[in-house]
């Protein structure tokens, strides 16, 4: 390259212009708005075909920008000297060659993996049989009365439905049939997660809802199609309509915290598309609301939606922002929304009918199978119909000696059967969603 010369390693030409490293990264984020919507028209086509190889575009370039990250976190860990790594604990131990087994790999190619030796690889799998608490590879220790297995399937449920907390894990085997206390299932986790910040408890607040359909929520919400909607140039943000989001609008119901519906837009709607939503939910239900509480957006203040319920007899409120319980109830859904299904999902689909299924599936587990801890472990359909929930039915007790008289985790409820039954853990998935698990316990044989 003639009339350029290299000032030294990592520099640019003299020749070359001084916001190049600038213009690269506006270049690849333009690319990527330029890839965007030229995957979301394939995806959208009716030819099917078309949108197979827009899916297999997707899926090969989200791999290849793993790959990057792997490489990246790979090369800032390969700088530190090995015996200044962190070591890796018996149970990580364990699930390494769990995954060697499954992937096939050699000693070598395990080592090179996971930034380790292969005399040590080869170290863990000699020990793999070693007993006692100074073993190099072993399972989780439990740390209570509860037998040993018990430890074994509140970890495994953990590992299957990793976005469970301590308080939602009690419940889903409550409802299972086994009965544990959140402090209980915090313990036998203790080895395998960081204690979380303590958190304040809250005041308790008067719930205006008196009954199923006396009180309901509705709010908007995005959901990116990407990771974000940043970009590299004013006003730093992509633009927030189809392809590179979808507009959401969601109804709650307060008194049972069920999703009553939900309705999904290219671009935000108008209050003529809400209006019309909330009318076909209404007919689908069979019921209306006598107080409907929303945020204060343009689609709420206007004139025209006022009028709406007004003729409907509906009186329309608007949350008070900052204001604890007012607005809580539907943006603590639309946070587990998003928190549980679409952040789930390897790629949030382009097509209009696969994300109102996916929307769709989770909301029906959401509202049948997932208890909520306001509801102290019930499902919102069986408060919202007035079943009896499953966390109350009688429980299994795998303590050989407990006695029958004395009182067990919340809530108190009748053995199953003789204490000292051994268990085993089943989880299906709803529609075959790994992120929607549906949990069982039955008896070991």
């Amino acid at each position: 390259m003639s009339g350029a010369s290299w000032s030294g390693r990592g520099r640019l030409p003299q020749c070359w212009p001084r916001r190049v490293r600038s213009a690269a990264v506006h270049a690849i984020s333009l690319a990527d708005l330029s890839f965007t919507k030229t995957l979301s028209w394939a995806a959208d086509s009716l030819n099917p075909r078309l949108r197979i190889q827009a899916e297999l575009e997707r899926f090969q370039r989200e791999i290849s920008l793993l790959h990057e990250e792997i490489r990246i976190k790979d090369a800032r860990m390969e700088q530190i000297e090995p015996h200044r790594r962190p070591y890796y604990p018996p149970a990580a131990r364990l699930a390494i060659l769990e995954l060697r087994a499954a992937r096939g790999w050699s000693l070598a190619q395990t080592a090179r993996t996971f930034l380790v030796s292969s005399l040590t690889i080869a170290s863990w799998t000699g020990r793999l049989n070693e007993e006692g608490s100074d073993a190099l590879v072993r399972l989780p220790e439990p740390v209570n009365r509860f037998p040993d297995f018990v430890g074994y399937l509140v970890r495994r449920l953990k590992v299957l439905c990793p976005r469970l907390g301590k308080v939602k894990i009690a419940q889903v085997l409550a409802r299972a049939g086994l009965h544990l206390g959140p402090t209980t299932v915090r313990r036998m986790l203790r080895d395998t997660r960081r204690p979380g910040p303590r958190r304040v408890p809250h005041v308790a607040r008067h719930i205006t809802a008196r009954h199923p359909n006396h009180l309901w929520h509705v709010d908007l919400t995005t959901v990116p199609t990407a990771l974000g909607f940043w970009t590299p140039w004013v006003p730093f943000a992509r633009p927030q309509v189809w392809p590179f989001c979808w507009w959401v609008g969601i109804a709650v119901d307060h008194y049972s915290r069920r999703v009553m519906g939900f309705a999904v837009y290219r671009s935000q709607p108008s209050s003529v598309a809400i209006r019309n939503f909330l009318e076909r939910l209404f007919r689908r239900v069979g019921a209306r609301p006598r107080h409907l509480i929303s945020v204060q957006g343009t689609q709420f203040i206007a004139k025209g939606f006022h009028r709406w319920c007004r003729r409907r007899g509906i009186r329309h409120r608007f949350g008070a922002v900052g204001k604890y319980g007012s607005l809580a109830v539907i943006e603590r859904c639309i946070r587990t929304v998003k928190a549980e299904c679409t952040r789930r999902l390897i790629l949030v689909p382009f097509r209009f009918a696969a994300f109102r299924l996916e929307l769709a599936l989770f909301f029906s587990w959401f509202n049948s199978h997932r208890p909520h801890t306001r509801l102290t472990g019930a499902t919102p359909d069986e408060v919202y119909y007035h079943r009896r929930p499953a966390c109350r039915a009688p429980r299994f007790e795998p303590r050989p000696h407990w006695p029958r008289r004395s009182r067990c985790a919340a809530p108190q409820t009748l053995i199953r059967g003789q204490p000292g039954v051994e268990l085993d853990i089943e989880v299906r998935h709803h529609a075959g969603r790994r992120h929607l698990p549906i949990v069982t316990l039955k008896p070991a044989a």
